[in-house]
């Protein structure tokens, strides 16, 4: 069947991923009562955010209804383009791109702008899915073999870097290294990779400290100490925990944390709205949060097992990737326990570009789900 033939029937109605929609429907909820809760104060203008949010959920919602129709192979066939539209979108942000805190990484038209960075990141699992289910059979890949997927990877990754956006960087090495371990790196594939990237650690700190920004550069030191710069940059992650910690068991109440309404804590719609959650709903409603991601986690990880072919699994483990590597920097931001290097958590914080990406992803995880009965 060709990627691009409707296999539309009552049948493909019947095993849609409901489960995958509803997960995604009630984290876009859970994020827009946050979102409304952290602007708040701002007024009317709050209000916008919130309403812009509820767009791109029904944006989101129509990609996945799209999805119904075409084949996930439709990605086999032209993941390449698609890889050559997200690097040429990266690489216009240059000429057209707007600068917001220091960094130039949205496209405006008209009246929407996107963050094509945050598209790098399924362009990435794209064509690696490709290109390893393209090798040889076995699952025993060379050394070159990983240099080939390397340089796949370093060309949106630098693209980002220089925007600069170490956060989304970050996260599409996370990516790529766990399709790469996934796809099966062999043992001496994985020495050599090992052995020079502990050899390129020195190297590392040594350009980094004239390739990092004098922000960025505090933000490291204040992940070790906050209190290196508690007005600062420490400032953040100091307010975050007590935030969390101000949450207690069951928490202050929807609209009642202090340091939420009284803006002691700052970018929380985006990068901090982990710690609304902490502070309005406390322990359970963290853990409740949690639960829903581990079950779309969960269920992403058993579509990649049941898939029909090497294309589908790898696409569908590295959509889950993606979605898993938000989750994890996100929370460990608002705990402390990472840098903070401006990750949103999927489906929740506020930004069109980033909750776009993320129901593209779960529509992909959608299409391999109804697909596997088609073959």
């Amino acid at each position: 069947m060709s990627p691009l033939q409707s296999p539309w029937s009552f049948r493909s109605l019947v095993r849609f991923e409901w489960s995958l929609t509803l997960i995604a429907l009630i984290l876009s909820g859970i994020g827009l009562a946050l979102i409304f809760s952290a602007t708040a104060a701002m007024g009317d203008v709050g209000r916008t955010y919130v309403l812009k949010q509820a767009i791109w959920c029904s944006f989101g919602l129509t990609l996945m209804a799209v999805f119904l129709f075409f084949d996930y192979h439709v990605f086999d066939r032209y993941g390449v383009w698609l890889y050559v539209a997200v690097i040429a979108a990266l690489i216009a942000v240059w000429g057209v791109g707007r600068v917001t805190a220091g960094s130039r990484r949205w496209i405006e038209i008209g009246f929407m702008r996107f963050q094509p960075s945050e598209f790098a990141k399924l362009a990435v699992v794209i064509i690696l899915a490709k290109y390893f289910s393209n090798l040889r059979g076995g699952s025993d890949w060379r050394f070159l073999d990983m240099v080939k997927a390397g340089l796949l990877v370093a060309l949106p990754f630098a693209l980002v870097v220089v925007q600069p956006d170490l956060g989304t960087a970050g996260v599409i090495v996370l990516i790529a290294a766990s399709m790469i371990l996934f796809a099966g790196m062999g043992r001496k594939a994985l020495m050599w990779t090992g052995g020079i990237i502990i050899a390129l650690i020195p190297v590392l700190f040594f350009v980094g400290d004239f390739v990092l920004r004098e922000y960025q550069k505090k933000r490291l030191l204040t992940f070790w100490n906050p209190e290196y710069d508690p007005l600062g940059a420490g400032y953040h992650i100091i307010q975050s925990q007590i935030a969390i910690g101000s949450g207690g068991l069951l928490g202050k109440g929807f609209l009642q944390g202090t340091q939420n309404q009284l803006l002691f804590l700052p970018v929380k719609h985006t990068d901090f709205i982990f710690a609304i959650l902490a502070e309005e709903f406390g322990f359970v409603g963290c853990v409740a949060l949690l639960v829903l991601f581990a079950a779309l986690l969960l269920r992403g990880l058993a579509i990649a097992g049941k898939a029909r072919d090497t294309f589908g699994v790898l696409l569908s483990f590295g959509c889950v990737a993606m979605l898993f590597w938000h989750v994890t920097i996100n929370v460990g931001m608002a705990l402390g326990m990472l840098p903070v290097v401006g990750v949103p958590l999927s489906f929740v914080s506020y930004g069109g570009s980033s909750l776009l990406a993320s129901y593209m992803a779960v529509a992909i995880l959608a299409s391999v789900s109804m697909r596997r009965f088609l073959y």
